[in-house]
């Protein structure tokens, strides 16, 4: 009687590899998104997952995605999905390589900024269009489009906040996670720094 194969866990990490996020581009492994992959009886399937956020609307699509890819592995048998709130998800669960190419993780800065102390201080002028788009422009009038979020950004940059404090005051006023908040805010005052719009 030829032995049964049995399904491997690896096996199970590749078929998830081709389930993709649809909100970013990435597999739900490289994700995070997998908190655990159990085979019990050579064949059947326990996957433990969460979402990037509670409120997920794709959280239905992202289950039977996975379902469907894992159904394709050979001699598998039944398939649990579970998600699960804990631990939370955070960028740092991310495949490294994956979170450097999307921009996220600690950027590699040109500017080397001290979080802690240095107090970004706004230069230039700010002009609003004919059109209704509004440029901040440097000393030396070049201009860059921007919106009323970093607008509203630059004008906080007084020179009396550390990015540590604009960080803390944005995420509050946005109601998002401070990590997420902070990631932004880096790379706002790096941009600013290079277009010369600020001075740290």
């Amino acid at each position: 009687m030829s032995q049964q194969q049995t399904v491997t866990e690896a096996q199970v990490y590749d078929a998830l590899k081709k389930c993709m996020d649809p909100e970013i581009p990435v597999n739900v492994v490289d994700l995070g998104l997998i908190y655990g992959v159990k085979v019990a009886s050579g064949k059947d399937v326990d996957i433990k997952m969460t979402m990037t956020t509670r409120g997920c609307p794709l959280h239905d699509t992202l289950v039977s995605d996975v379902k469907r890819y894992v159904s394709k592995i050979n001699g598998i048998g039944n398939i649990n999905v579970e998600i699960v709130w804990d631990p939370p998800w955070t960028l740092e669960k991310m495949n490294p390589d994956v979170r450097e190419k999307l921009g996220f993780g600690k950027p590699r800065l040109r500017f080397q900024i001290d979080y802690e102390k240095s107090k970004p201080l706004k230069m230039g002028k700010f002009a609003k269009q004919e059109d209704g788009s509004l440029i901040l422009a440097n000393d030396k009038d070049q201009g860059f489009m921007v919106n009323e979020a970093i607008v509203e950004f630059w004008n906080t940059c007084d020179g009396t906040k550390t990015i540590n404090q604009l960080t803390d005051q944005f995420s509050a006023k946005l109601g998002m996670p401070r990590q997420q908040v902070e990631q932004e805010v880096v790379q706002l005052v790096q941009q600013l720094l290079e277009a010369e719009l600020l001075k740290a």
